[in-house]
């Protein structure tokens, strides 16, 4: 196999001087001075830089000045784009690596076309912040969502939204409900009683984060310590036609809360009606 063209990628990659220097050619043709000046090197530095692009015919030299070629260009372009790239995956790293939802074929378009929310050491909540914004939007319409973890914040957030006439699927699991049932009686109390909220049991542990209305959809990322790591939030419809799929798909595994706290047996074979 020939490594050449491997060569002459981690040559370009071996110093962010020569793509800025590219990228100053791109603009319009230069000298050498020139180029000393714009991108903050040594004379003999751009000098080096330019003789390694002569020598692999990414630019040409006329009239003092030196420019790209057609195939100078397309290089440039393309370390452009797996620069984009790459700064992206850093981006929704902390989303790929605390949800399994992509196990259930997330498109990829989905990760170029939304918004991602990532908590860190200056921001721990983030995300959280940015789901309460998001989910107050829904005031007056209707949210179906699926909660892997219940939160004093969300359920202020939930109680707001039905004064405002929203109405409300919620899907959870057996932890989550015990968790409302010991430190949250109240607000599960509500959930039972209110006509606009429908609340499901799922029969397994929930582990990711799901919510759509209007146009809106979420998929949100949760650690092994139910912390929201990252939220993925957009209007295009490839990520809230996605959304509403996995909303679906738990659905029909789900039994509704009168009927577990009924005591009736919650299986994966039997559908809600």
């Amino acid at each position: 196999m020939d490594d050449a063209p491997h060569r002459d990628a981690r040559y370009l990659a071996g110093s962010p001087v020569r793509i800025a220097v590219l990228r100053e050619l791109d603009a319009e043709p230069r000298r050498p001075a020139a180029l000393t000046e714009r991108v903050d090197a040594t004379r003999t530095t751009v000098q080096r830089i330019l003789a390694g692009f002569r020598e692999r015919d990414w630019v040409r030299k006329a009239d003092a000045r030196y420019r790209l070629t057609a195939t100078g260009d397309r290089v440039r372009a393309a370390y452009e784009d797996l620069l984009a790239e790459a700064d992206r995956a850093r981006e929704v790293g902390p989303l790929v690596a605390n949800v399994d939802a992509f196990e259930a074929g997330l498109p990829p378009a989905a990760l170029e076309v939304g918004e991602v929310t990532v908590a860190d050491d200056r921001d721990p909540f983030a995300p959280v912040d940015r789901f309460l914004d998001v989910f107050a939007d829904a005031a007056g319409g209707h949210v179906r969502a699926v909660s892997p973890i219940v939160s004093r914040a969300f359920n202020e957030s939930a109680v707001e939204l039905l004064d405002a006439g929203t109405t409300i699927d919620l899907i959870i699991d057996r932890a989550v409900l015990a968790a409302s049932e010991s430190d949250f009686e109240p607000a599960l109390r509500r959930a039972i009683e209110d006509g606009s909220v429908s609340v499901y049991v799922h029969p397994e542990p929930v582990e990711t984060g799901l919510c759509a209305f209007a146009d809106t959809a979420c998929l949100a990322a949760y650690d092994d310590g139910n912390n929201m790591r990252a939220l993925l939030s957009s209007d295009a419809a490839v990520v809230r036609n996605w959304v509403d799929d996995r909303i679906d798909d738990a659905l029909e595994r789900s039994r509704p809360l009168a009927t577990v706290l009924g005591g009736e047996e919650t299986t994966t074979d039997d559908p809600t009606p």
